[in-house]
């Protein structure tokens, strides 16, 4: 396609002249790595933005639903109070504190639970940040040795 870059250029595209055996060959594999994650990059930068354009109207709804399904729970808790009032022959007062107490206390217990167990679900990007800084270490280290000669070991 017209839009897409070329990783490969043709011979001619090469400014620094043919590679030398092992380590131009190393040198063009690393060029060629970093223009593909570059492409890569880009390519993942578009789709993003296209995906949060079209992400926009059904999140709306979603925010609009949530919106509605919170403001219902007062109305909830206040008739459950009602019929616990009604149940128990006590006060409206009464049953309106008790009904906020046990959910203000189970509200919390889930956010407890739901906090300890988030802490610990970014652990899994240990491993992927690890490999990353590994293989940029590899790509460096490629491109910094891949101009200068082998030493030779002693005869």
């Amino acid at each position: 396609m017209a839009t897409q870059a070329s990783v490969r250029g043709g011979e001619g595209s090469r400014t620094n002249g043919p590679p030398e055996g092992v380590i131009g060959g190393l040198a063009e594999f690393g060029n060629d790595m970093l223009t593909l994650a570059e492409l890569q990059a880009r390519l993942a930068a578009i789709d993003f933005k296209e995906s949060l354009e079209h992400a926009v109207f059904p999140l709306l709804l979603t925010l609009g639903g949530l919106i509605l399904a919170l403001a219902s729970l007062p109305v909830i808790l206040i008739g459950v109070a009602q019929l616990i009032a009604w149940a128990f022959s006590i006060r409206l007062g009464w049953a309106l504190l008790l009904v906020g107490l046990v959910t203000l206390a189970g509200a919390s217990a889930v956010a407890w639970i739901a906090g300890l167990r988030f802490s610990r679900s970014f652990a899994s990007f240990q491993r992927s940040r690890e490999e990353l800084v590994r293989n940029i270490t590899w790509i460096r280290t490629v491109l910094v040795h891949s101009g200068r000669p082998v030493p030779r070991r002693g005869r």
